[in-house]
């Protein structure tokens, strides 16, 4: 799932999301690491979702030093805004980001430990 994808070959939908249970690559963005399943995200159309959630797990003093968060995307499809939530994995919310608009097709639950974002599945 490697290469830079045309805008009509992205699959907002995520329809192979199921199948990342691991990974066997990790690819270094802002000074973490990111598994092949994340990846996947970015060359389908969340780039902004993962480089925006690593900018403020890396540089916001109050998440880079957690040794273990949830990154959710919860989306407000009726209105095409999206809200990005990380907590500390017990739905205590640490940071709450609104964006008032997206074209994002599916809600996501990532986890960041030890410096890796991955999937929830990849976990």
């Amino acid at each position: 799932m490697s290469g830079i994808l045309r805008e009509a070959e992205r699959d907002l939908g995520l329809k192979d999301l199921g199948a990342f249970i691991g990974t066997e690559n990790y690819y270094k963005v802002f000074g973490a690491l990111i598994t092949d399943g994340v990846k996947y995200l970015i060359d389908n159309g969340y780039s902004w979702f993962v480089t925006d959630s690593l900018a403020v797990l890396k540089f916001n003093p109050k998440l880079k030093e957690a040794e273990f968060l949830a990154v959710k995307l919860k989306l407000d499809r009726d209105k095409e805004e999206a809200d990005i939530l990380i907590d500390d994995g017990n739905y205590n919310v640490l940071y709450k980001q609104h964006y008032s608009f997206t074209d994002a097709k599916k809600e996501l639950t990532l986890f960041f430990t030890d410096n890796v974002l991955m999937l929830a599945g990849e976990y």
